[in-house]
């Protein structure tokens, strides 16, 4: 039995989690190209992407109240049935506004669904596994990553948008399939029943708070990462553009550049399985950040498609080792039961210097050669890797590093 429980469930876990990933790589794409051919307009497109931060804006200051109070196996069910039932509809809908409230839908469900997913995670998969189980899920994403446009590019191959999209709804029933056979981890369902009032929000905060307080080194290590994130997303914002009118790749080149990319991605996240357990997870914030920067500095510096792809593959291989290492650190050093609203609270501060991130960068991008903006984010990336370095390295932190220790509130 307890054979069956080690790896029954996580391979469930991960099955589902990684359907989830394919069919949102596979509606990416399909829900760009639709929006495009209803409207003709560029920025109804770049609206698309404007609606997930204000979600989190909206949704995450209370979400995570709820998912610590309710059962987490039920939330994620439910959550991707809405997400199937509202993808689904996306086709039928002639009114672009009528698409960007069912967008608001989906996205209020993955405002709840995320959050679970890593709180579940870790309550599920034990300490000494979770660097492991990390790893494994970093290449499942890596892998949706290579395949999920590939698979919508076959989709318009034969001329239908709308079989991709339904392809995704599909996805997220298969997973919520795989979630009905994942065990409860809430031994208790007593304060699903509780009713949440304004003040549990305002005492959930404080929670939130005091455990930052409390735990300031790991929040310092989550914030920094949350920067980081902020950067990249920012020059991420700029690639398209970057590429074609500052390097002056084609369009051939740059769709090559993504693919090569998810080549690194694949490959870091396989090599980081049969590795993980030899490097510590010091080790593998500190090399998986640090070379992550070091790819962004040199896609910000290249002039020819050679150079953009050499930083786009080593950024690409060492996300798996950055991304391992931190969920590791993250799920051994907050409180499984705060978890949800510590990721939704943080969540909610993201979002909202994430968007007024984005506008100052898009208006630098007009004052200023874009040149020197990515090659300003690619420093500050380098620079606050290599403060995190620091962070990581202190020996008497090194409890927070172990895989048997959990800083409790």
């Amino acid at each position: 039995m307890k054979k069956l429980i080690k790896w029954k469930f996580p391979a469930l876990l991960l099955t589902g989690l990684g359907l989830s990933s394919l069919g949102d790589f596979i509606y990416l794409v399909a829900i760009n190209l639709l929006v495009l051919k209803m409207t003709g307009s560029a920025a109804a497109v770049a609206a698309l992407w404007v609606v997930g931060p204000i979600t989190s804006i909206l949704v995450n200051g209370w979400s995570g109240s709820i998912i610590d109070r309710s059962n987490k196996k039920k939330i994620m069910i439910i959550t991707d049935i809405v997400r199937a039932i509202a993808v689904a509809i996306i086709p039928l809908l002639p009114s672009i506004w009528m698409i960007y409230a069912l967008l608001f839908i989906i996205s209020v469900a993955k405002s709840f669904f995320n959050p679970t997913s890593t709180t579940y995670i870790t309550a599920l998969i034990p300490k000494d596994q979770r660097k492991t189980f990390n790893s494994i899920r970093s290449l499942v994403s890596s892998g949706a990553f290579i395949t999920g446009p590939a698979i919508a590019g076959m989709f318009f191959m034969i001329g239908s948008l709308e079989i991709a999209i339904y392809s995704n709804a599909i996805s997220f029933v298969i997973s919520a399939i795989l979630i009905v056979f994942l065990p409860n981890i809430d031994s208790k369902e007593k304060h699903s029943a509780e009713k949440l009032q304004f003040k549990n929000l305002q005492e959930d905060w404080r929670v939130v708070i005091r455990f930052g307080k409390k735990a300031a080194y790991v929040m310092m290590i989550y914030s920094s990462f949350i920067i980081f994130d902020i950067f990249t997303m920012a020059m991420d914002s700029q690639e398209v553009v970057f590429t074609q009118r500052v390097i002056g790749l084609t369009e051939v080149e740059y769709s090559f550049l993504i693919s090569v990319t998810g080549i690194g991605y694949a490959a870091g996240g396989l090599l980081v399985i049969f590795i993980s357990r030899f490097l510590s997870v010091r080790a593998l914030i500190g090399i998986g950040l640090f070379m992550l920067a070091a790819g962004y500095l040199i896609y910000s510096l290249s002039s020819s498609f050679a150079m953009a792809a050499t930083g786009f593959i080593i950024l690409g291989f060492f996300f798996a080792f950055s991304n391992t290492g931190f969920n590791t650190f993250y799920q051994n050093n907050v409180p499984v039961e705060i978890m949800g609203r510590v990721t939704s609270i943080v969540s909610v501060l993201q979002s909202a210097v994430s968007v007024i991130f984005l506008l100052f960068i898009g208006i630098m991008g007009d004052i200023l050669p874009l040149r020197y903006t990515i090659v300003t984010l690619s420093v500050i990336s380098v620079v606050l890797a290599v403060f995190v370095i620091v962070l990581v390295s202190q020996p008497t932190k090194k409890v927070y590093f172990t895989e048997e220790k959990v800083v409790e509130v």
